[in-house]
């Protein structure tokens, strides 16, 4: 685990905006943010946990956040667009991108693999994080310090059985990221890492391993160290890397 300890105030006066961020990972990066002086983007498909997280951030007494909904496994291009001009508006610049949201699809041999379900990852974990990043790039440039940050699993960096989609859809997304930082690198003040947050207690965690003790698991808080360091100012220059959250694999 990364041993880092955010100063008091590390993301003030940022504008965040994290996927999938009504429950697990995503949650807790959204009030670990706000904790920490960001303007939190909450962007999610159910409108109820979204609301029950800006509820949790202003109750804390930090920034008032924002909420987004939209459904990835929908969203259009002109939805995209429309994102990006209504973030403009309100903020006129973004300062990090987290893409947290992903679904897991079918745990089954390729031979097995439904077509539809296989279609439906590939689109939600890949297809998504690249339109949204190639719609909001124009606001994360005008940022003086701005980071994204794609996530991975284990198994995007060397395939086991019966993972399917979700496996190739993570090989796929730390490409993406690997293209991004090298094309953003000399051009901008943008960079793009990775973070494999390994085996966390969630919801996508227990659906994956149905029999395991949740228990043995680290909570979604215990790993935010490397989401503080890689939106903060102290990773400026970091770009192109990939970060395992903990030393216990998915």
């Amino acid at each position: 685990m990364l041993d880092y300890t955010a100063p008091e105030q590390l993301l003030k006066n940022r504008v965040i905006l994290i996927t999938g961020a009504g429950d697990g990972i995503g949650r807790a990066a959204a009030l670990d943010c706000a904790r920490l002086g960001a303007t939190v983007i909450l962007l999610g498909r159910t409108i109820k946990k979204l609301e029950a997280v800006y509820d949790e951030i202003e109750h804390a007494g930090h920034g008032q956040p924002a909420i987004y909904p939209l459904d990835l496994s929908i969203a259009t291009d002109e939805n995209y667009i429309e994102l990006a001009q209504i973030l403009e508006g309100e903020f006129g610049s973004l300062d990090g991108l987290v893409h947290n949201a992903s679904i897991l699809g079918q745990r089954t041999p390729i031979s097995n693999y439904e077509s539809r379900t296989w279609q439906r990852v590939m689109h939600v974990n890949v297809t998504a994080p690249f339109m949204m990043t190639q719609a909001l790039l124009p606001l994360l440039e005008t940022s003086n310090d701005a980071s994204i940050i794609f996530t991975s699993s284990s198994v995007g960096a060397q395939g086991k059985a019966y993972w399917g989609a979700y496996s190739v859809s993570k090989f796929a997304t730390e490409g993406m990221a690997q293209v991004l930082s090298e094309e953003t690198e000399n051009t901008s003040k943008i960079r793009v890492n990775i973070i494999n947050p390994g085996a966390t207690r969630t919801n996508m965690r227990a659906q994956a391993y149905p029999g395991e003790d949740p228990g043995l698991n680290l909570a979604p808080e215990d790993i935010m160290p490397t989401y503080q360091y890689l939106l903060g100012p102290d990773s400026a220059g970091v770009t192109g890397q990939r970060f395992n959250a903990q030393e216990m694999s998915t």
